[in-house]
């Protein structure tokens, strides 16, 4: 179970890179692919306190067993969600007011 979660995880990760860097292209922005690479991004931070609350502690992974708390693994949630603020704030302060002067 631990693998399949941990494939599912890094395939959404996956996912989430390739809709955020194809949400800017020749046909402009497509703020549907870069709302789908954002829940990616938060389902793969779901998928990652799932693994944490199934497996840490039990000796799996020595990494895993860092979030042996709920409080812990609720951290994973965290940076997911933190990470997809961080990166939305970038894009929309930094890049989309760039990326549409060049298109303009």
């Amino acid at each position: 179970m631990l693998t399949t979660l941990a494939v599912l995880a890094a395939l959404f990760f996956v996912a989430h890179v390739y809709l955020l860097f194809t949400s800017f292209g020749k046909n402009g922005f497509q703020k549907q692919k870069y709302l789908w690479s954002h829940i990616t991004l938060w389902i793969t931070g779901g998928l990652a306190f799932l693994i944490a609350l199934l497996f840490a502690g039990k000796s799996v992974s020595s990494v895993i067993d860092v979030f042996d708390t709920p409080a812990k693994a609720a951290l994973l949630l965290l940076l997911a969600f933190g990470l997809s603020a961080i990166a939305h704030t970038i894009v929309k302060t930094l890049v989309l007011p760039r990326y549409t002067k060049a298109a303009a």
